[in-house]
């Protein structure tokens, strides 16, 4: 007789089977990979450890995918192969979601829709080729506050097959760590908060560090990307007297760089500055967000050496994804409210409930990862277009997340937008934003506000696309 375990792994291995290249008996046991096969590219184990955040303190109980250090940095090539090998070192199940990546369902990793949990001591081999180039991250799809709270989240990169011609690449992981004085974990969150727009972290944080300081080459280019990996946060990001353009946003060129004032980063959201460092040695640029207390540094950029005396205008433009371009006329448009629910208890599962409901979309709140998540919010024809209304009924900010596809924005009936490519856009309060997709990647896709309060309490869904 199958256990409830071995009945989840062999549910989804038929799905998942070529797409990842792991085999049954390996999904239920961990045992090492079939004789010959190569080696995988990166091994990530998620684990426990102690790290120092605040000074004079040591964090007990954070979560990384690095030994005894944050979560790598993931490059690979785009149009090339990449394979992962999770291997659980947690004492609870988990997964991988690789953020913004559209690649096959199979690998997309959350439970009972794509793939089997991912127990203490097994392993699960995650291989895909990314189509697009730009800055992705990824992140644990089970008991996600909690995993994503304490540290599991990883930034990814994409190269371009061309180098566009910078001096220096620089990634920060942008974190909110919710830690007491004593530098201690605390409550993930506080209901009231997760009824509203979300429970704010205390320790604001770059690769884990306080304000770290980085040297940079005087004169030089500089690709800085940032990755809003925060649980809750909207970050307002700016660079005073910094000649900083703005060039991608979340792993998409922008139509037009343009210089960089304040812009905005919702949980899950990427941007990808090109900046002109300055000519003289020593001189300090500060990346930082806005506050309703003012100004707050998250990193400062220090530059050494000679002048190299670049230009901006030396840089090659980026080339944009294959992302297919919707056809406006023939589109279907579907509405998707984002609005409260009627508060009630949430559902227990092994990937983690917070206890409540408060959230629906198209009134419907998301039951949790359990083995029978009810139906689509729609269902989408392979190779078709749609018009997705999304529509914000609350007096909060949403971070919106499509797995497995982007999409282009269209208009907003508070705003003028930027006709970008993503797969997060960022509803304002009461806000209706129309994007625009080709439904090209078959499986069941989440769809959700990436504020995690806000999905493990009801404002997720999913899109089956045939």
């Amino acid at each position: 007789m199958l256990t409830r375990r071995e009945f989840m792994a062999t549910a989804a291995f038929g799905a998942g089977a070529v797409a990842s290249g792991v085999t049954l008996a390996e999904t239920l046991a961990g045992q090492s990979r079939a004789g010959g096969e190569a080696p995988a590219d990166v091994v990530l184990r998620p684990r426990r450890l102690q790290h120092s955040i605040l000074p004079g303190t040591t964090t007990e109980g954070m979560m990384s995918y690095g030994v005894n250090a944050p979560p790598p940095v993931l490059r690979m090539k785009q149009g090339k192969v990449f394979t992962a090998d999770l291997v659980n070192g947690l004492d609870e199940a988990t997964t991988i979601h690789w953020h913004g990546l559209r690649i096959p369902n199979a690998v997309d990793g959350v439970p009972f829709l794509t793939q089997p949990y991912v127990y203490t001591d097994e392993r699960f081999r995650y291989a895909f080729t990314p189509p697009d180039a730009g800055t992705f991250w990824y992140h644990p799809h089970c008991n996600t506050l909690e995993q994503m709270g304490r540290g599991l989240t990883g930034l990814l990169i994409v190269e371009e097959p061309e180098d566009p011609g910078f001096d220096l690449d620089l990634a920060l992981n942008l974190r909110d760590f919710r830690l007491g004085d004593d530098g201690q974990f605390i409550r993930q969150f506080k209901p009231r908060l997760a009824a509203r727009g979300g429970t704010l972290g205390t320790v604001l944080t770059a690769n884990w560090q306080v304000e770290p300081r980085y040297d940079v080459p005087a004169g030089g280019l500089l690709r800085l990307r940032l990755a809003a990996t925060d649980v809750t946060r909207i970050y307002r990001i700016q660079m005073p007297g910094a000649e900083a353009r703005v060039i991608a946003l979340d792993a998409n060129p922008v139509p037009v760089p343009f210089d960089l004032e304040v812009y905005p980063l919702g949980a899950g959201q990427r941007m990808d500055l090109a900046i002109r460092l300055p000519a003289e040695e020593g001189q300090v640029l500060r990346v930082e967000t806005q506050s309703g207390a003012g100004p707050k540094v998250l990193a400062s950029l220090v530059t050494k050496g000679s002048n190299l005396g670049r230009s901006l205008a030396e840089l090659r433009p980026l080339p944009p994804n294959p992302v297919k371009e919707p056809d406006l006329a023939n589109a279907t448009s579907i509405p998707f409210e984002f609005s409260w629910s009627a508060e009630k208890a949430g559902v227990e599962s092994i990937c983690g409930s917070l206890g409540f409901s408060f959230w629906a979309i198209n009134r419907v709140p998301w039951p949790g990862d359990v083995p029978d998540p009810g139906g689509p919010l729609a269902v989408l024809k392979q190779g078709q277009s749609y018009i997705f209304n999304l529509i914000n009924r609350t007096p909060n900010s949403h971070p919106i997340h499509l797995h497995g596809m982007s999409f282009r924005l269209l208009r907003s009936n508070q705003r003028a937008l930027l006709p970008l490519v993503t797969d997060t856009v960022l509803l304002e309060a009461n806000e209706q934003i129309d994007v625009a997709l080709v439904a090209d990647n078959p499986g069941d896709w989440v769809f959700h506000c990436h504020v995690i309060e806000h999905q493990k309490t009801g404002l997720t869904g999913y899109i089956k696309v045939v």
